[in-house]
């Protein structure tokens, strides 16, 4: 049975709509957030193809094993255990999504993907929606960052399929410094959306993905991430944008040999994570500061609490005090 430390559950279901005037009035991207990286991996189809984000000999490799091979992928493609409902209940509200049609599907259906499919993007969306009908003060910022197997049809079925969810809730671009937790309260807003791709220039409930870099250390080396995440944050300010730290490393080709049946949580992300929560407990929101920060697994720890705490922070002082 899969246990949890104590936090995780439904005690952070409203910690947006429980914050301190003073923090509610206070732009966005000053605030800490905690966020999931490849958000949706939760659950993957092994009977379905090999997905068109894989490189030619990965696709070759399941060709030949089939489930075998899928199975070992599974173990290196998950990066959460929790279900998008679970995420929100635990205080998680930047997702970070990637899609995909099914080259071989008719239609304009578009799926998650990370190596395998996952599921429809249209029940995920209908999942965070059905949250955040029941708790009206939560935000959610969902950064569509790639994607895959995707012509123009596609990507007008997706953009459709956000404004038919969400309606009225998507908040409209502006200019990231003037967005509150106040301002979006006022208007009723409560999803915020990045689109990484030209289809959806023009089109007011998009938000461009400049607004929100997401710097990737890419090293599976906790010390070089930690000093990424350092060099990074310290050239935020100058940005004017929403800031992701990808609190996350990331396995290389001979990593994945190595540990073939252990798999991503057990051989990477477990045995290097007190390192990676000592950085992230050490951080403070604000100017320069940290605003959204994501993991993988974010059960594994108490990482939505921690992050969220770290907005007590700025009540404790009157004026910016430097890094």
């Amino acid at each position: 049975m899969k246990t949890r430390p104590a936090g995780i559950g439904k005690v952070n279901a409203d910690w947006m709509g429980s914050l301190p005037s003073k923090l509610s009035a206070m732009p966005l991207k000053y605030l800490a957030v905690p966020g999931s990286h490849d958000s949706f991996t939760y659950w993957v189809d092994v009977q379905a193809p090999v997905g068109p984000d894989q490189k030619t000999y990965v696709k070759y490799l399941a060709t030949i094993f089939s489930i075998l091979a899928k199975k070992v992928m599974v173990k290196w493609s998950m990066t959460q255990n929790l279900t998008f409902k679970e995420q929100l209940d635990a205080g998680i509200r930047y997702f970070d999504l990637r899609v995909s049609s099914k080259p071989y599907e008719p239609g304009n259906e578009i799926y998650f993907i990370h190596g395998l499919f996952g599921h429809k993007v249209r029940d995920g969306l209908l999942e965070i929606n059905y949250f955040l009908v029941r708790h009206r003060k939560e935000i959610v910022f969902l950064d569509f960052n790639h994607y895959y197997a995707m012509d123009t049809e596609h990507h007008l079925y997706l953009i459709t399929m956000l404004q038919e969810v969400f309606g009225s809730k998507l908040c409209n671009n502006c200019a990231v410094e003037n967005i509150t937790l106040d301002y979006l309260w006022e208007r009723k807003y409560q999803v915020i959306v990045f689109y990484h791709h030209p289809s959806a220039q023009g089109i007011p409930v998009m938000f461009p993905g400049y607004k929100i870099p997401a710097p990737w250390a890419n090293t599976t080396e906790p010390n070089k991430l930690i000093q990424f995440l350092e060099t990074t944050l310290n050239e935020r300010a100058k940005k004017g944008s929403f800031h992701v730290s990808q609190a996350i490393l990331t396995p290389r080709a001979n990593t994945v040999a190595k540990g073939l049946v252990w798999g991503l949580r057990n051989y990477l992300v477990e045995r290097n994570l007190p390192t990676i929560m000592s950085w992230v407990e050490a951080q403070r929101p604000g100017v320069d500061g940290v605003n959204i920060i994501t993991s993988d697994f974010v059960d594994l720890t108490d990482f939505a609490n921690i992050v969220i705490r770290l907005n007590n922070l700025l009540l404790s002082e009157q004026d910016h005090k430097p890094r």
